[in-house]
């Protein structure tokens, strides 16, 4: 086996990964804008976002299932290419028949449907960079914790490039060629990682070895069994499932009419800085004590926080309350967000990594509007008010849950859990 090398370098794999949410952060802001100006309608825009979430949960069923069976790297790089060109074909379609809403939707489902196979090709790879790059301590820990706070900061970054974008040349389709263009660069960095880090794993003991529809349906029905049989797994995702759809609701439904009614609306994107810069600072301190402290200590931390930051939002005492509460939850969450993603790692087989996380990914996705729907009920009914409790409680209970439950008490490997003569401390 070649030693490990610069091809390996969790460096390349981090730059492809940061252009490709740099891209979709442009397009995030873009795209809306555009459907605005073409159609006139809200309801519009709304519709394209709806769909193309759909259409994204809907691929990421079936998502893992190419994803194991197909080189990762390869997956992850057309993956990228083709997105370029879906993007791209906005501004051509607009010279050459107009854009209307059928064309945006159907652009916009297949850029959705495209993208979801190599997002999840990209993050099969990480376990393999650790193993090329040598094993220790805290380095898969560290290196989630990274990607964490890459993903954070483009939240904002990406969001504030397209705006500028649309700020100097207005809300064209030609402002989407810089999404092309950082899709097709992340392409070409991901083709300068090592070949071995997309390598397949060989199919896991007792899967089914059959072709075609069959093979299809039996290795994604193996997925799902190992997903619900697997109490750290399955744990792991509800509660990623309720922290999101908790999170997208307060951000959505309640905070938005809240400072509309306070006569601060300019503080509804400003939540989203929060969330991003909260998550910033805790992925930072995560990644520089990471295999220092344990993690069983970093999840406490965590779900006091989100307990707490909840409740505080929730409250709608005061609007830079709300604000200061946000800043609260990313900074908590963000780092049980690496101890998760972590764990999750460890405990999936290789060989059905894609389609175990194209089945989280499809739960995730699909959580807000478990809740969206109930809670905009609630507010209408009961008012804001009522409607933040009942987040609150949400969180509260799903935070209370998550302390108490064996699963989530032994999260630390053997050998590499800290001293507590070293460190100070005791398991929490």
């Amino acid at each position: 086996m070649r030693a490990p090398g610069i091809r390996a370098s969790p460096v390349i794999w981090l730059t492809s990964y940061g252009l490709s949410l740099l891209g979709k952060g442009i397009a995030a802001v873009v795209l809306p804008l555009l459907v605005l100006e073409r159609t006139g309608d809200v309801l519009a825009a709304g519709v394209l976002a709806s769909v193309t979430t759909a259409a994204s949960a809907a691929t990421g069923l079936v998502s893992g299932l190419l994803v194991d069976r197909v080189d990762r790297r390869t997956v992850t790089i057309v993956s990228d290419v083709l997105a370029a060109v879906s993007v791209a074909a906005l501004p051509l379609v607009d010279l050459l028949w107009g854009l209307d809403l059928v064309w945006f939707l159907v652009l916009g489902v297949l850029g959705a449907v495209i993208r979801v196979p190599g997002t999840t090709a990209q993050e099969t790879v990480l376990p393999v960079l650790v193993r090329l790059g040598g094993d220790g301590p805290g380095r898969l820990d560290r290196l989630v914790a990274i990607r964490e706070n890459v993903g954070n900061v483009l939240a904002l970054a990406g969001p504030g490039v397209g705006g500028v974008l649309v700020g100097v040349l207005g809300p064209t389709p030609v402002v989407l060629v810089v999404t092309a263009v950082t899709s097709l660069l992340a392409a070409a960095t991901t083709g300068l990682l090592d070949p071995r880090v997309g390598a397949v794993a060989p199919r896991a003991v007792g899967e089914s070895g059959a072709g075609g529809v069959r093979g299809a349906v039996a290795d994604l029905v193996a997925s799902w069994r190992f997903l619900a049989a697997d109490r750290l797994v399955l744990g792991a995702t509800l509660f990623s499932a309720v922290l999101v759809a908790v999170v997208v609701s307060l951000q959505t439904t309640v905070l938005p009419a809240y400072y509309v009614a306070a006569g601060v609306p300019a503080l509804t994107g400003l939540t989203l800085s929060a969330l991003a810069g909260g998550g910033i600072a805790g992925s930072a301190l995560y990644a520089a004590l990471a295999g220092r402290v344990r993690r069983r200590t970093w999840f406490v931390f965590g779900m006091l926080g989100f307990g707490a930051g909840i409740a505080l939002a929730g409250s709608l005492a005061a609007p830079w309350l709300v604000l200061a509460a946000a800043a609260l939850v990313g900074f908590t969450n963000a780092p049980v967000g690496a101890v998760l993603g972590v764990l999750i790692i460890e405990a999936t087989p290789d060989a059905m990594r894609g389609r175990v996380l194209g089945a989280q990914n499809t739960l995730v996705l699909a959580a807000p509007a478990a809740t969206g729907a109930p809670i905009a009920a609630v507010a209408s009914a009961a008012g804001l008010g009522a409607a933040g409790v009942v987040l609150a409680v949400l969180a509260g209970t799903a935070a209370v849950v998550a302390l108490l439950v064996p699963v989530f008490r032994g999260l630390d490997p053997p050998g590499e859990v800290p001293a507590p003569d070293r460190l100070g401390t005791v398991p929490a």
